[in-house]
């Protein structure tokens, strides 16, 4: 899945058909409503304030070992979100299962 706003350069029919293309899905907010991606804005406000504004990069494997062990490692599993009840979302997936057996 691909984020964006509704930029011409996301919302043309070229960028629109090499996304398809790859089996990308866009996610694109409506006209005029901010709130339809805010989940996934929070999630990269997060990601830059807490990592990538801390961070000296020194190739693509550097970006793609620190990416990999930020979300899997401590976003998922020890960062508590509020939205969430202030449960990981690994406990709070856990916790989902166990009500829905």
């Amino acid at each position: 899945m691909i984020h964006s706003d509704r930029g011409i350069q996301y919302a043309c029919t070229g960028f629109r058909q090499y996304l398809k293309q790859y089996g990308w899905i866009q996610s694109m907010s409506r006209k005029a409503n901010c709130w339809d991606n805010a989940v996934v804005e929070s999630f990269f406000h997060i990601l830059k304030t807490e990592l990538i504004y801390h961070t000296t990069w020194y190739g693509y494997a550097d970006v793609h070992a620190a990416l990999f062990e930020y979300i899997e490692l401590f976003y998922n599993r020890e960062r508590m979100h509020s939205t969430l009840g202030y449960m990981t979302p690994v406990d709070f997936e856990l916790q989902d299962r166990k009500i829905a057996a």
